[in-house]
């Protein structure tokens, strides 16, 4: 299985060395499994890409020292593996396009196989309109460690459903689970976190753990994957939840609480009652080639990283009512109390088709840190990549890396006008150590591509913030304001001209 050490090592040279100066020798390669993902017969490596290799470079895996594949991504699903077996992996990059390197050896051993339980043996009708919370329900109380609860192929309409560890959920091709569209299939109420505050709301489709801010995991080795749809009540549940007991009271399609070792795989996601995929307080999360759809759905984010460690989410398509991800660490004035930051986040290979943006916050009282978004691409997001919190969250967000990615937008912004209920942190929050590297913003319309805003307290402004090797299209604005120690290396534009530059309240700002 993976090593956590070998994962802060990871995220500690990926993110954190970023900000060091350039090396002239290669850099090494730091491979991993992703958690959650090693079963009976495969497991999915993932690895860190050179410093200087850029989105061309090409990698080589061994098994046991024999080449099995080569491919430009940073992750591979090494399959028909046998169960119960041990095997050693490592990655090399080639040198063509850039510098050469070798992974540690990894070890791993694989699961023994466990038992299946289909939820059509335990009483549930796939015709889209026969309930079947009971039975799956039944299903999943049954499963034995390291057992598989089948949804096949069918329409199974639930309410809602509670998880526990060392199991694995698995939807095969053309299987949906159909969330109720009736408020009283995710009673009763239980306590989670919703907008960065702890409070009761209604239950979501999927559940999974107990959350205690204080604890650590209670549940381990939980999977979610195939290739079948999670659909749930979508705006009109949302609707229905509100209208019964407020604005905060909406489940979430998947909603997970101190849990860790978790993967999920393969599934679409589509019409939540608010978010869709949100885990708090949990840590080893993958997720990996699964399709988001909540376009028109209100507060219809993607994934929400939320107070969590160690999370990655790639091959991922996002097509959504708000932001695709948002990575929160919880609101004033409780999450400055609670302090549970996330940190160690990597997006990577990822496919932003609609949405708000990419964004850190507005919930992020707890502090982010060491993030990195890497070989993505983003269309037209209303906001891009964005920094985001209000002056009233206090927090600390530092480390951010973005590179080797197409976009559109870059803002950071500080003093948002909405969600200000909570009573204000003691001091402003911190944006700083923000590096943006290799992006394309060719595909931006004429007019602000980049902002960058901080406070008028020095001691809060947005700082030590990098863009090199930055693309620009014709009428590109970049727009600095209450910032220090803001670079701008190698930029270049379709139009042959620089864009313009408006620098207000700012020192330090170096551009061509």
């Amino acid at each position: 299985m993976f090593s956590l050490k070998k994962i802060g090592v990871w995220f500690l040279f990926t993110v954190c060395a970023a900000f060091a100066a350039d090396k002239t020798t290669a850099s090494a390669i730091e491979l991993l499994s992703a958690p959650g993902t090693t079963r009976d017969t495969e497991t999915t490596l993932i690895w860190s890409r050179p410093e200087k290799g850029g989105a061309d470079q090409e990698f080589e895996i061994t098994r046991d020292g024999q080449v099995i594949a080569a491919t430009r991504k940073t992750y591979f699903t090494v399959a028909g593996l046998k169960a119960s077996a041990h095997y050693r992996f490592q990655v090399s990059a080639r040198s063509t396009g850039g510098p050469a390197a070798v992974s540690n050896v990894l070890e791993i051993s694989t699961a023994a196989t466990g038992r299946r339980f289909d939820i059509v043996q335990f009483g549930a009708v796939g015709d889209g309109k026969t309930k079947a919370t009971k039975a799956i329900q039944a299903a999943i109380d049954a499963c034995t460690v390291g057992g598989t609860v089948v949804v096949p192929r069918g329409d199974f309409l639930t309410g809602a459903l509670f998880l526990k560890g060392d199991m694995t959920l698995l939807l095969e091709e053309g299987a949906i689970l159909r969330g109720s569209p009736a408020v009283e299939d995710y009673e009763p109420k239980f306590l989670n976190r919703f907008e960065g505050w702890e409070l009761e709301t209604f239950a979501s489709l999927i559940n999974a753990g107990r959350m205690d801010h204080r604890g650590p995991a209670n549940v381990h080795h939980l999977s979610i994957r195939g290739k079948g749809t999670i659909m749930g009540g979508g705006g009109a549940l949302g609707k229905r939840m509100m209208d019964a007991a407020g604005f905060r009271s909406r489940g979430r399609l998947i909603l997970l609480m101190n849990c860790e070792d978790v993967e999920i795989e393969g599934v679409t996601l589509t019409e939540p009652p608010a978010w869709t995929l949100h885990y708090v307080y949990s840590k080893n999360v993958t997720i990996r080639d699964v399709k988001i759809k909540t376009v028109g759905v209100r507060n219809g984010d993607g994934i929400d990283p939320d107070s969590s460690v160690n999370s990655y989410i790639f091959n991922t398509t996002f097509e959504t009512g708000d932001d695709c991800i948002a990575i929160k660490s919880g609101k004033n004035p409780e999450g400055n109390i609670v302090g549970r930051p996330t940190e160690n986040v990597r997006i990577f290979d990822c496919a932003f088709v609609s949405g708000h943006g990419i964004s850190i916050g507005s919930e992020m009282s707890g502090g982010v840190r060491n993030v990195l978004v890497e070989d993505c691409v983003a269309g037209a997001l209303l906001h891009g990549f964005q920094v985001k919190a209000t002056r009233d969250r206090g927090g600390v967000v530092e480390n951010i890396t973005v590179r080797n990615c197409e976009l559109r937008k870059i803002t950071v912004y500080t003093e948002l006008p909405y969600n200000n209920d909570g009573k204000p942190a003691p001091t402003l929050p911190s944006f700083r150590n923000l590096r943006f590297q290799d992006i394309d913003l060719t595909n931006a319309e004429a007019g602000p591509v980049i902002i960058v805003n901080g406070y008028s307290d020095r001691a809060h402004r947005t700082r030590d913030v990098s863009f090199e090797r930055i693309k620009f299209g014709a009428g590109a604005v970049v727009k600095i304001d209450q910032a220090e120690n803001v670079v701008f290396k190698d930029i270049s534009s379709t139009s042959g001209a620089e864009p313009k530059f408006e620098i207000t309240r700012s020192e330090n700002v170096r551009r061509p």
